[in-house]
């Protein structure tokens, strides 16, 4: 539509245009509380910018809890400027002038999707939509029926609108559609009946059936990597990842070549196998004594948050009583003072009614006070529970390494004595031919091979010491963060209900002095 009236002085979104389309949503009618939200950028969840003769889509990062927007009839030629927009779930791009379909990676919770009357060519960059029920992407420029196998990775939708597109004139461009995508319900405004569904099924099966089989295997393997990466975010959670495997052990000998030369001496690759054993084990007793804590801390923010959430309801419910019992006062009141205009009935009642505001502004402030009070008791509470946590998980952690540490002096030293004695049997008999060349040159002179030696043992103790520095990081981290979010969402709660308490008291202020214009009916 808008697409031909090319005589439009083009538009950017702004911040002008978007606070009037949001104003001009708000009733009239609405008290101060309620409008200073409903024009909040930050608690606006629909936005209609429809007929703007927008140009550009830009400047909608702040509303970032927006869940329905209208963009149709204007001039859009690029889907861009959307990516913080991740909450929404109906865009309507209809009647523009947009030729990819780009720039929506980041809706993932988008289940209906309008880009009808376009100049798109191809269906494609949609794969992030997996909650999309609703797609139509009629009257484009679509010309081959192979662009709607794409849509199959889309398993949610169950209404489709091609209509409108060269690729609608093709023979059996019905059957295709629906053998191609059996979920369907609707097709180009529709209902699929099932004795179409059971020709298309019958008709094009060559074509489907080999599809199906490889994206079974496709989604096996998908599922597999998913699983094995929530495993890894778990273990990371727990700060004990890739520790029920070798990946430390084995990262103590990376790179040690001499190491590697050293296995060839006799005994010594006995006892790297002994050594590499009771590694392992402290590592598993490391990642079990790891995932056992991540569930108590765990279980202890889930505590700390249901009972926050139980002391605020009660608090709501009696804030709720009592702004119950004034207003059904409060609005005999000015029905009467609306009734009366002025008079000395009239300044009684006006008297009276700021003593009932006052009194519930006291009311609402103790009730605030108390709660708050509760709150931080909870907080100081949870604090000292998070610190005990936190420092019982450092100190056996601390024990834990130091074992690796032992298990590392002791296998040093052995390997030690196995090196003493192999200089001491060359110096018998320097020709030695059981030793590779590159092993007997290491052993040319006594003091190379002991600062080699010493070299990557302490190269390795200073790995175990990497690795417990990053648990005992990740462990302070966690207690600083949950300390600190715990008491910041208690201090934006306050300050919020502090704002709303106040802006209420004036709203309801206004509402009384108002009365005082009108005059007494005659």
């Amino acid at each position: 539509m808008s697409q031909f009236l090319s005589s439009i002085e083009p538009n950017i979104i702004d911040d002008e245009m978007v606070q009037k389309a949001i104003e001009e949503k708000c009733p009239e009618d609405l008290g101060d509380l309620a409008r200073r939200e409903c024009t909040n950028w930050k608690f606006v969840t629909e936005l209609q910018l429809s007929f703007k003769s927008i140009l550009q889509i830009d400047n909608l990062w702040p509303l970032e809890n927006l869940t329905k927007l209208q963009l149709d009839n204007n001039i859009i030629e690029r889907i861009e400027g959307l990516q913080s927009l991740v909450h929404l779930v109906w865009l309507d791009l209809s009647f523009n002038n947009i030729e990819v379909i780009e720039g929506l990676d980041t809706l993932v919770k988008l289940q209906d999707l309008s880009l009808y009357s376009n100049r798109i060519s191809k269906i494609e960059h949609m794969d992030t939509l997996q909650e999309l029920q609703i797609f139509s992407i009629g009257k484009n420029n679509l010309t081959t029926l192979e662009d709607v196998v794409y849509l199959r990775r889309l398993k949610s939708l169950r209404t489709l609108n091609l209509s409108g597109n060269p690729l609608c004139n093709e023979e059996h461009y019905t059957l295709f559609v629906v053998a191609h995508l059996p979920s369907l319900v609707y097709l180009d405004f529709k209902i699929v009946r099932d004795s179409t569904r059971k020709a298309a099924a019958l008709k094009y099966e060559d074509l489907t059936k080999p599809l199906e089989q490889e994206e079974a295997q496709v989604l096996a393997l998908q599922e597999a990597q998913e699983a094995k990466q929530k495993e890894l975010e778990y273990h990371q959670a727990a700060f004990v990842e890739y520790l029920n495997s070798s990946l430390l052990f084995d990262s103590l000998y990376e790179e040690d070549r001499e190491a590697a030369k050293l296995a060839s001496l006799p005994g010594v690759e006995d006892l790297l196998q002994a050594y590499k054993k009771e590694f392992l084990s402290v590592c598993e007793n490391l990642y079990n004594y790891g995932l056992e804590e991540y569930e108590k801390r765990e279980a202890e923010v889930s505590k700390f948050y249901k009972r926050l959430h139980e002391i605020l309801a009660v608090n709501q419910e009696e804030s709720k009583r009592i702004i119950s019992d004034f207003k059904s006062r409060n609005r005999r009141r000015l029905d009467e003072l609306y009734q009366a205009g002025s008079g000395n009935l009239a300044e009684s009642e006006r008297a009276q009614g700021k003593e009932d505001i006052r009194q519930l502004w006291d009311a609402l402030m103790t009730l605030e006070a108390l709660v708050s009070n509760d709150l931080e008791e909870l907080l100081q509470d949870f604090k000292r529970s998070i610190d005990v946590i936190a420092s019982t998980f450092t100190e056996n952690i601390k024990g834990i390494f130091n074992q690796c540490r032992d298990l590392e002096n002791e296998h040093h030293e052995k390997l030690m004595v196995i090196v003493i004695a192999t200089l001491e049997k060359l110096d018998m008999d320097p020709f030695d031919e059981s030793l590779p060349d590159d092993v007997q040159r290491l052993f040319e002179d006594k003091n190379t091979i002991v600062n080699i030696i010493n070299t990557s043992h302490s190269i390795r103790l200073r790995k175990i010491d990497k690795r417990e520095s990053d648990m005992l990081c990740n462990i302070y981290q966690w207690q600083i963060s949950e300390t600190e979010k715990a008491f910041q969402t208690e201090s934006d709660r306050n300050r919020a209900c502090l704002g709303k308490i106040l802006c209420f008291i004036n709203t309801l202020q206004k509402e009384l002095d108002n009365t005082m214009i009108l005059k007494p009916k005659e």
